[in-house]
């Protein structure tokens, strides 16, 4: 199996890498951070005998995903997981050199841009799309003519509630295209995810609040490894379960109109 995992680097996508490399899996470790990515490859190698691939790209910048595609499609005949995992939570607004919000940049945009840009290898493959979404979703209000919220009031957590929410959406349009795509709430981790935030303080802070990050990339890794990655295409899992969500998470319309907004946003034709 080519597992192919962005945000690699730390967190739960290093648990998960960790966790694919006991389970057989070739990896591909994607990460911004050439650094904190050579640990990961060291702590693999440790566990498979050979180190694994690695791509340094930051979702910021849409031509560094679009050169990361060209590179994987260049070096890899197959792809068997793709795992869309890189994320960031920003209290502030900021805005990316590509004129979009970062939040959904980064957790919506630059994956929607890999993902289709590697869609034709993925098919080929019968790969399975796995896509880090969140709880957060739930609460999301997305709107596909205002993804960058220029017209609404800002928040860092309602936006990264949006961007999650489109991590959902996507996963419904990918499977309404015949993919195996799922996406999950890894858990409340104790992780430098979101750090400097209230939530994310108390989190480290208070026992019992949050889980380990192993705990979160198992709940990956369950996803590019069980059948239930396969046989529950579209859905949204949370402890290795499907779960119920809103409409707004799993409203077919919706999906559709944020796919639209999403060729737009990232330049793509609209047949893809």
């Amino acid at each position: 199996m080519i597992t192919v995992i962005t945000g690699a680097s730390a967190g739960i996508g290093a648990a998960s890498a960790l966790d694919l490399a006991r389970q057989g899996h070739q990896l591909v470790l994607v990460g911004r951070n050439p650094e904190k990515l050579g640990v990961v490859t060291r702590r693999v190698e440790a566990i498979t005998g050979t180190p694994p691939d690695t791509f340094t790209a930051d979702f910021a910048s849409l031509d560094e995903v679009r050169g990361l595609a060209a590179g994987l499609l260049d070096r890899y005949e197959r792809i068997d997981v793709l795992v869309n995992n890189a994320g960031v939570m920003s209290p502030d607004r900021r805005t990316t050199g590509d004129g979009h919000e970062l939040m959904i940049q980064v957790n919506h945009l630059a994956p929607f841009l890999l993902t289709n840009l590697l869609a034709e290898r993925l098919k080929e493959s019968s790969a399975r799309i796995v896509t880090t979404s969140s709880r957060a979703a739930r609460t999301g209000r997305l709107d596909p003519s205002d993804l960058d919220r220029e017209r609404r009031r800002w928040s860092g957590w309602l936006q990264y509630g949006d961007s999650k929410q489109a991590n959902a959406l996507f996963t419904v349009s990918l499977a309404e295209r015949g993919f195996a795509a799922t996406c999950l709430h890894p858990g409340v981790l104790r992780t430098e995810f979101a750090a400097g935030t209230f939530f994310m303080k108390l989190v480290m802070l208070v026992p019992g609040m949050g889980e380990a990050p192993e705990v979160g990339g198992a709940r990956i890794a369950h996803l590019a490894a069980h059948p239930d990655g396969v046989t529950h295409a579209g859905r949204f899992f949370a402890r290795n379960r499907p779960a119920e969500v809103p409409e707004r998470m799993r409203d077919p319309a919706l999906a559709a109109a944020l796919w639209d907004a999403s060729l737009a946003a990232t330049g793509l034709p609209a047949a893809a």
